[in-house]
């Protein structure tokens, strides 16, 4: 069959155009977007100081340098009315978008979306996005409670490796827990960290004592000194500060830190550490303010979008075999076959959990309003981005609750 020169030019033709518009279409979003459009505001509980805090401050030089985008920080924000006076700040040298990074900088970062309508407000493990609705203020959060869940099956190895070393007996096998505040929040990261550790060391147990301070070297130290006087084997924490590893590192203790890797300071006891990664988050709502779409009231991000992650394993200090053991958990978890909250692993008062309304809403009163349990497991950060698992599991001994 010959084929005219004609309709060869109309092919050829109709080819580049459809390469062309491929090309186009392939362009990524970052160079569709247009930077100029966005000014980004930081405002952070402490500085660089708190593993917390950094963990966001790298966060959002990684994000803004990406995208190219101009950002301001502003550290050491109370959670009272200076919270309000930066965001005010912010506002007026010009952000498009402001971003607070602790829970008690909520009501002030509502009180200044109202006030500037024009400017997106987002905040990290607050709870009222979604009963505010207010088409500028948002909440992020991340389902952290896998990550910590798998820094406990590290954890769990390690105390197993230490039982079979006949450092002590498997019914010795006790954790201790350094946590901040009584929230839900604590509560369900202490409690998955807790479930991944036995879910490998079926005999562990676990004390817990707070502090009462995101972020108190001192207390923190303090904390965990009184764990390790009362015969716990191993430590790990949800406050901000380098006080418990340190201590654990002079104790010769092993020790899960968070929000980061603790082995240049503790390289004998450092096993592994759960963070956050706000990056993709910050990328987010830096895309979606420029290209004027809406950005979500709750937003939670997961292992799958890079948003719950892992240190570096210590091979010094970690167990043999934990990082085979820590992927395959993970690889479960990713494909949904493995619940962190499967209520078949745990009871509550000698009962297993059929039915929990949890307080989603958070009203003054805290009226349980959700049924949170359904197909066999307790489903945390589903109905809002921030954890609401506020229960007392058996096997765990809350030292103290003054907080």
């Amino acid at each position: 069959m010959k084929i005219s020169k004609k309709i060869i030019a109309v092919l050829l033709s109709v080819l580049f155009v459809a390469a062309a518009f491929v090309g186009c279409s392939a362009a990524s979003d970052d160079e569709k977007m247009d930077a100029s459009k966005v000014k980004v505001g930081f405002i952070y509980l402490h500085d660089e100081n708190s593993t917390y805090d950094l963990n966001f401050i790298n966060a959002a030089k990684d994000a803004c340098d990406k995208l190219g985008v101009t950002k301001i920080e502003k550290t050491n924000i109370p959670e009272d009315q200076a919270c309000r006076d930066a965001a005010n700040d912010l506002v007026d040298q010009g952000c498009t978008i402001i971003f607070a990074d602790s829970f008690g900088h909520e009501d002030y970062i509502i009180e200044a979306a109202k006030a500037h309508p024009e400017v997106q407000f987002c905040h990290a493990t607050g709870t009222k996005a979604h009963t505010e609705q207010l088409p500028n203020y948002h909440n992020a959060f991340a389902s952290i409670y896998e990550g910590r869940y798998l820094a406990g099956v590290a954890a769990g190895m390690k105390l197993n490796a230490m039982i079979e070393a006949g450092d002590f007996k498997a019914e010795d096998a006790k954790i201790g827990y350094v946590g901040a505040f009584t929230y839900a929040e604590v509560i369900s990261g202490y409690t998955s960290f807790f479930l991944g550790a036995r879910s490998v060391c079926p005999t562990a147990t676990m004390e817990v004592t707070f502090t009462g301070s995101w972020y108190s070297e001192t207390t923190e130290k303090e904390a965990a000194n009184k764990l390790i006087a009362n015969g716990c084997k191993l430590i790990s924490q949800h406050a901000d500060s380098m006080g418990a590893p340190t201590a654990c590192e002079d104790a010769k203790v092993p020790n899960v830190s968070y929000n980061g890797s603790t082995v240049n300071a503790c390289p004998n006891t450092f096993i592994v550490s759960s963070s956050i990664n706000w990056a993709p988050y910050f990328e987010y709502i830096i895309k979606q303010t420029a290209e004027g779409k809406a950005i979500d009231a709750d937003w939670t991000g997961t292992i799958a979008t890079n948003s719950v992650v892992l240190s570096e394993i210590n091979e010094q200090a970690a167990a043999p075999g934990t990082k085979e053991k820590v992927a395959e958990v993970k690889a479960q978890l990713e494909a949904g076959t493995l619940h962190v909250f499967d209520t078949s692993t745990f009871t509550v008062e000698g009962k297993t959990l059929d039915t929990y309304m949890a307080d989603v809403n958070t009203d003054d009163n805290r009226t349980p309003d959700t049924e949170a349990v359904k197909d066999g497991y307790f489903h945390e950060s589903e109905y809002r981005s921030a954890p609401y698992f506020d229960l007392n599991i058996d096997g765990i001994t809350l030292l103290d609750t003054v907080f």
